[in-house]
C-alpha cells in the first residue's frame, strides 16, 4: 500500500479491509484513542491477531482476560491491567488498534 492509499474504516474507526493492517497504520488507530503504543501494548496486540488468525473472532472482555492470563500469566491476565493499557474499553480499543473487527458484545 502505498503512502497515497490510506485504508478505509468504518463509522467506529475499525478497518474494513482487514489486510490494510500494519504497524504504521496500528500507530496511527492508536493516536485516536490518545495512545502511544508500547512492547506491553504490542504482547496484547500480537496476541489477539494470533487468536483472530486462528478463530476469525476478536474476543469481547472475559474471553481477552483469559487469554491473556494464559499467555502472559496473572500480572497481565486482569482487566485492570487491560485498562491501564488500552482505557474503558479495552477488548474494543485493543481489536481496533490490531485491525481487527468490533467484538461482539462489547459496548
Amino acid at each position: 500500500m502505498s503512502s497515497a492509499e490510506s485504508p478505509k474504516f468504518d463509522k467506529e474507526g475499525f478497518l474494513l479491509d482487514l489486510n490494510e493492517w500494519s504497524h504504521d497504520v496500528a500507530h496511527r488507530l492508536a493516536a485516536t484513542e490518545a495512545l502511544v503504543l508500547s512492547d506491553s501494548h504490542w504482547q496484547i496486540i500480537d496476541l489477539l491477531r494470533d487468536f483472530f488468525e486462528r478463530t476469525e473472532t476478536s474476543p469481547s472482555m472475559r474471553p481477552l482476560v483469559k487469554l491473556v492470563k494464559e499467555q502472559l500469566g496473572e500480572d497481565c491476565g486482569s482487566s485492570v491491567y487491560l485498562m491501564g493499557l488500552f482505557g474503558g474499553s479495552p477488548a474494543k480499543t485493543a481489536a481496533k488498534i490490531a485491525g481487527l473487527p468490533r467484538p461482539t458484545n462489547c459496548l
